[in-house]
């Protein structure tokens, strides 16, 4: 099994790779007990990178077009910023192609989102 770093050097397309340092480098200062691991994997698909906290809260899905984040409970996130889409019943993406779009802010809002509804469920 591939580590994350390995997954990310051979998936990611060079020119998204300053989205995934960006996020990590958030991810490692604001929310350093967040686990990051590999997820899945089989001889046709290939495991990808997930963030827990009790359970999986994120995953990265690297495209043809930029970086995909999913957020498990996205469906019951504030979307202030209207940047959340999908159509499932539970897990909305957030998706960057250009490092420009990327920000901080922005993902800090809806990782704590994130973590909260996984606190949540804890105490139900």
């Amino acid at each position: 099994m591939k580590t994350v770093n390995q997954f990310l050097t051979d998936r990611v397309k060079e020119e998204y790779q300053p989205i995934i340092t960006k996020f990590r480098n958030l991810i490692h200062s604001k929310f350093p007990f967040l686990n990051e691991e590999m997820r899945g994997g089989t001889e046709k698909y290939y495991g990808v990178p997930v963030y827990r906290n009790n359970k999986i809260i994120i995953t990265v899905s690297p495209t043809q077009k930029g970086v995909t984040f999913s957020f498990t409970d996205g469906k019951l996130f504030e979307d202030k910023y209207n940047l959340l889409e999908g159509v499932g019943n539970k897990t909305l993406n957030l998706r960057i192609s250009d490092s420009k779009e990327y920000s901080d802010e922005v993902f800090e809002y809806y990782i704590l989102q994130a973590i909260a509804l996984d606190h949540k469920k804890d105490l139900i």
